[in-house]
């Protein structure tokens, strides 16, 4: 296994399944990556199916917001976020698609620099049909502010509560991860 693959392990293996179905993927991604060393997109649009993607969520934990944007191929709203290049670690990803997606420096402070939910979803829209196994990464925003999203990716952006019911179409896990966030925002709270 590449040390690259390898590191990836690593971190879905230390992520806390919230559900049976995360627990599923989790379990799927392992095997995955045990039986292979092609892990990353290396062209457009699916190639190889499945690849790794790095979900950046900008949340604003204190006004209980989540900002998404309305995006072009999709045609759903969604959290910012990219495909892992070739060898690069998937943190370093999601750093990469805040500054180029959102224009700003991510602030990790929420639940750290670990992701907190892993998804293997089949596309859809554009470039429907193929796998992306997703890495969301938590970063803090601030409701009050608008951020301005790339405009090729996106038709705009806007606040959502974090109410699982209450969110537009979008990612097929998105209320999935949003319960997991309520209940880790909760026990931060109680400690």
């Amino acid at each position: 296994m590449q040390r690259a693959v390898m590191v990836v392990a690593d971190i879905i293996a230390g992520i806390a399944p919230f559900d049976d179905l995360e627990q599923r993927h989790i379990a799927q991604t392992l095997e995955w990556l045990r039986s292979t060393d092609d892990i990353f997109r290396r062209a457009k649009p699916a190639t190889p199916s499945p690849h790794l993607v790095s979900y950046v969520v900008l949340i604003d934990p204190d006004e209980h917001g989540i900002f998404l944007g309305q995006h072009r191929m999709a045609g759903l709203h969604l959290p910012m976020g990219g495909h892992v290049e070739p060898g690069e670690h998937p943190l370093t990803t999601a750093r990469r698609e805040a500054a180029e997606e959102l224009g700003i420096t991510p602030d990790f402070d929420v639940v750290g620099e670990q992701p907190l939910f892993l998804t293997r979803t089949t596309t859809v829209g554009r470039a429907a049909g193929h796998i992306d196994v997703s890495l969301w990464y938590l970063i803090r925003g601030t409701r009050t502010h608008q951020y301005p999203l790339d405009p090729t990716e996106f038709d705009g952006g806007q606040w959502w509560d974090l109410n699982p019911e209450g969110l537009p179409e979008t990612d097929p896990h998105l209320p999935r991860f949003v319960r997991k966030l309520d209940r880790v925002l909760r026990v931060q709270q109680d400690r």
